[in-house]
């Protein structure tokens, strides 16, 4: 039976190897993806040691070289690619709205909107050569503008301009693939609260927990969901 071919962003640690570590250990063949090589060398080896078939590629989603040096390495190695998961995303500044400069959002925005942007455009011709190809955006909950004015969570969100609006920007984006893309599947995953680097491990849910959504959507089959917006329960609101 020919495995499944995935590539993860972002996955040297977190919610990124969780997800490689769960997709692996059902059986496919996955790219753990990481600009930081050592690490990401590293998080591989850890796997391939518990018996996984994980491979380390270098990739900076912020480097157009990098991106297509990626894309080039996988099409050598596997010829395809049947899942794309495009979690790499970093937070932004705490500065309240009124007193941030545009200078300050430049890192977040090219990480978190043009970095999908990037990689799905560099392995498209990668992903059309599949049978069921997927493409997942992992999102966040504080991208939802229906969430983030719910009088019920008033208060709990301190306003900012960086990791929401990228987030939110990531779902629209999600929503033009989909609609673009219609022999794929093209969901976005709001991971929920759950406890990483990016939230100082403040987050209530386990790294298992966490990828639930990602995984779920990275296996939706040909005649699946798309255009959808999902966390571990199941639909959540744009």
């Amino acid at each position: 039976m020919t495995k499944t071919i995935a590539l993860v962003t972002g996955a040297n640690k977190g919610l990124g190897r969780e997800a490689v570590r769960r997709l692996a250990g059902s059986g496919w063949q996955v790219y753990l993806a990481a600009r930081d090589t050592a690490r990401g060398e590293a998080a591989a080896a850890e796997l391939v040691a518990a018996g996984l078939d994980v491979r380390f590629v270098a990739l900076d989603v912020t480097s157009d070289d990098s991106v297509s040096a990626a894309a080039d390495t996988v099409e050598t190695e596997a010829g395809r690619l049947d899942v794309l998961i495009n979690n790499a995303g970093i937070g932004g500044p705490h500065t309240a709205p009124g007193e941030t400069r545009p200078d300050e959002l430049r890192e977040v925005f090219e990480t978190n909107v043009f970095g999908p942007i990037r990689v799905t455009h560099a392995f498209l011709p990668l992903l059309r050569r599949a049978e069921n190809p997927r493409i997942v955006m992992v999102s966040s909950g504080v991208g939802s503008i229906a969430t983030v004015t719910d009088p019920q969570w008033a208060g709990l969100l301190p306003p900012a301009l960086g990791y929401p609006t990228t987030k939110a920007a990531l779902n629209m984006i999600t929503t033009m693939y989909a609609a673009d893309l219609t022999g794929m599947r093209v969901n976005a995953v709001n991971p929920g609260y759950t406890a990483t680097d990016l939230n100082g491990h403040s987050g209530f849910q386990t790294l298992t927990e966490g990828t639930d959504a990602v995984v779920e959507l990275a296996s939706v089959p040909r005649d699946g969901v798309t255009g959808g917006f999902f966390d571990r329960t199941g639909t959540t609101p744009w």
